[in-house]
């Protein structure tokens, strides 16, 4: 929904009903992650995509009719033999689109997320989508890390208690209020969307219930460590890949925002030191990537001694040659980083593209911090079998 939340907010606050389609869960090789979302707006405009076009002409006429008679419907998309090209989706994937109408009536605290969303608030959006009772499809339980926000016409107060204790059950009970908000929480720190089962009621290990579940987490850090040439191509792929970028040098003369205009800030630091800080204030978490262009010892041994020791990023790479990296573990070891601490690094970083320029290598690095983030082996496709795309870890 992030990418079409400023087209659906522009017709919510002009008091238009629009449709919205969201994909919920795929299976196999599906072509959008859940949480990818299409409009249908009032003037018969279609804003976003679910399959990259393999089933959009289906959910627009199904949009269409949940908008006219107001029920919202949950649609399963697929291929068989006898009904591949009549559903449109030959790719072999699976899709489940949950599909409502979205207006100020039916959703009240658009506004609300949005501005959360767009000042890089953190805050999760949990809809039922599927329940034995019909009166429960569409319920939505808005959470925060401080507490929840329930949404249907109304019912409830803004609670900034961590649970949901005291409030009218937003969702049909405590006991599934409750769970809802717990998993959506967690969802929210690890920043994914995802479809959790429930029983009726919110029981863990009963059926019946499916609630889907919008993490919208702030931006995930890239952290670029030395104003080079190289950096600069880096923290483009970066931003163009979600992330927050942060480049960062010791060098006043370089670490500038005219040759880093893609950066969302510039930082003139000592690395290890600024890296320290960061981590200590909260700032560095699971989802964060760090890459050491700096080649040079005096910035980049102490800056991995902080970096591999973290307890948690998702990724520590140093660009490099063979001797560089050779020198670099050496003094690593000679600093006290130990084997499992070294274990964490990728260098020299990239992978093997058979890249030369800034620009090249920079999707080099990008391709190893994808294929680590979903656990994919680097190898060309065309020479696997099985599973295109890999479950979440």
């Amino acid at each position: 929904m992030r990418d079409v939340l400023p087209e659906l907010l522009e017709w919510w606050r002009a008091g238009e009903t629009v449709g919205v389609g969201t994909v919920v869960a795929t299976f196999r090789s599906a072509p959008r992650p859940a949480g990818a979302s299409m409009l249908v707006g009032p003037d018969g405009t279609a804003v976003g995509s679910v399959s990259g076009g393999c089933v959009e002409g289906a959910v627009y006429d199904l949009a269409e009719s949940v908008v006219s008679d107001g029920e919202p419907v949950l649609e399963r998309y697929g291929v068989s033999d006898d009904d591949a090209f009549a559903v449109g989706l030959t790719c072999g994937g699976i899709l489940d689109v949950f599909v409502e109408k979205v207006s100020r009536e039916t959703f009240p605290e658009l506004e609300e997320i949005a501005a959360d969303v767009e000042a890089g608030r953190p805050v999760a959006l949990a809809t039922v989508i599927e329940h034995p009772d019909p009166s429960r499809l569409g319920r939505r339980l808005v959470v925060r890390p401080e507490g929840i926000v329930p949404d249907v016409s109304g019912v409830g107060e803004r609670s900034h208690t961590p649970k949901t204790s005291g409030t009218i059950p937003v969702l049909g009970s405590q006991r599934a209020d409750d769970a809802v908000h717990d998993d959506a929480l967690g969802l929210l720190a690890a920043g994914h969307n995802a479809t959790l089962t429930y029983g009726p009621d919110g029981e863990r290990r009963g059926e019946g219930m499916r609630v889907f579940v919008w993490a919208f987490a702030p931006k995930p850090r890239m952290l670029v460590f030395g104003a080079i040439d190289f950096a600069a191509a880096v923290a483009r792929v970066g931003s163009f890949l979600g992330y927050h970028v942060t480049v960062c040098d010791a060098r006043p003369v370089f670490a500038t925002n005219t040759r880093f205009p893609e950066a969302d800030e510039v930082v003139v630091d000592w690395p290890h030191r600024y890296l320290a800080a960061e981590a200590d204030a909260g700032r560095v978490d699971g989802r964060t990537v760090i890459t050491v262009l700096t080649h040079d010892p005096k910035f980049d041994v102490p800056l991995l001694e902080v970096a591999l020791r973290l307890p948690e990023v998702a990724y520590v790479g140093a660009m490099g040659s063979r001797r560089t990296h050779d020198d670099r573990l050496a003094r690593l070891r000679e600093a006290g980083v130990d084997d499992k601490e070294i274990e964490r690094l990728s260098s020299p970083i990239g992978l093997d593209l058979g890249a030369r320029t800034p620009e090249e290598t920079a999707i080099s690095i990008a391709a190893e911090i994808i294929a680590g983030r979903w656990g994919g082996s680097g190898e060309p496709l065309a020479s696997l079998d099985g599973r295109i795309h890999k479950e979440l870890a």
